[in-house]
């Protein structure tokens, strides 16, 4: 039995780790999964399990494997194999390190691919040189992982984004890996890391991103909605990108809300959005600005504030003050 993969890789750089990841070889992950007593979810097709800690965190129980790509980018082959197989195929050298727990209750340090000189330079370096063609995901992880920890690409990842970039279409979980790298700290960093590989037509515009991070940074709140709003923001078909990243219609909707001319008060998300999309936006008049400029109340206020609604998307007023003059003249034309 050996902990693998990022639950070593961030205990080695002295991090707490996130991942928890155990491989036994040739045993009944179903059978092991039982015998925790624990609540878990079993894959068949894998032979793995997902076992609820008692913190709430997932432990996944796998059962050493190799693996093949009949058809790249779609899911892989699994073929029963030992610890050193399970590591070969995985994704960076620094993610293929494992912690084997020998029965005698003494441990010992596993590297079969050379992810400790990897650990050491911070770089992260694709196992073989398809690995990006055969799953494009990777390089979305690797992006996720080079923002978390600071990591610098190996050539041979660089050498293989054109590949990536190839097989994108094909890859569905891609998409999926791209839903989760608005989920990190720092989306934006991450954005930027696969924008500097050649890769960021796949997720808007990571300035939106990093701008949305300085405001974090400042103390403002920041909700997931949010952060896909932004993701969504610069895309030629934002619906689209959405729904491949399997969104839903929130992040739509607040990106339209923020696009619009109606008010929302500070620190609303759309206030937030707003200022990243037009920073040189203003905040219009409301209705009690209207009324208390002298608009008649009732029917009348709706009236004048579509009216300056009109002029605002006819680019004629461009200021609370502009709209005042526009208002007076407004009520004064009224019979």
């Amino acid at each position: 039995m050996a902990l693998v993969g990022g639950a070593v890789r961030d205990a080695l750089l002295g991090g707490a780790p996130l991942d928890l990841d155990v491989v036994v070889e040739g045993a009944d992950v179903e059978a092991l999964a039982h015998a925790t007593g624990l609540p878990f979810t079993f894959h068949p097709a894998f032979q793995n399990a997902t076992v609820t800690l008692p913190d709430g965190r997932g432990a996944d129980l796998v059962r050493a494997r190799r693996e093949s790509y009949p058809v790249p980018g779609q899911n892989p082959a699994p073929q029963p194999g030992t610890l050193d197989d399970d590591l070969r195929r995985r994704d960076f050298g620094l993610n293929a390190l494992a912690l084997v727990v020998r029965p005698d209750g003494g441990a010992e340090l596993r590297d079969v691919v050379g992810g400790l000189d990897d650990l050491a330079r911070r770089e992260l370096r694709p196992l073989h040189s398809r690995s990006l063609h055969e799953d494009a995901s990777r390089a979305v992880r690797g992006a996720r992982l080079a923002a978390r920890l600071d990591l610098a690409p190996h050539p041979d990842l660089l050498a293989q984004m054109p590949d990536a970039l190839t097989m994108a279409q094909d890859t569905p979980r891609l998409w999926a890996e791209l839903k989760l790298l608005l989920a990190e700290a720092r989306p934006g960093r991450a954005a930027r890391r696969l924008e500097a590989w050649g890769t960021g037509a796949w997720l808007g515009d990571p300035a939106l991103l990093e701008a949305l991070e300085a405001r974090q940074d400042a103390g403002e709140a920041v909700t997931p909605q949010t952060w896909a709003a932004a993701a969504l923001a610069a895309a030629p078909d934002p619906a689209a990108l959405a729904a491949r990243l399997g969104l839903g219609d929130r992040p739509l909707g607040l990106l339209a809300r923020a696009r619009s001319d109606t008010f929302f008060p500070e620190g609303t998300p759309e206030r937030q959005l707003r200022a990243l999309l037009r920073p040189q936006a203003y905040v219009p008049l409301t209705g009690k600005d209207v009324l208390a400029l002298g608009t008649p109340p009732g029917r009348g206020v709706g009236e004048a504030l579509a009216h300056l609604a009109g002029l605002r998307r006819a680019g004629q007023v461009g200021s609370p003050d502009e709209e005042r003059a526009a208002l007076a003249a407004y009520l004064r034309s009224l019979p």
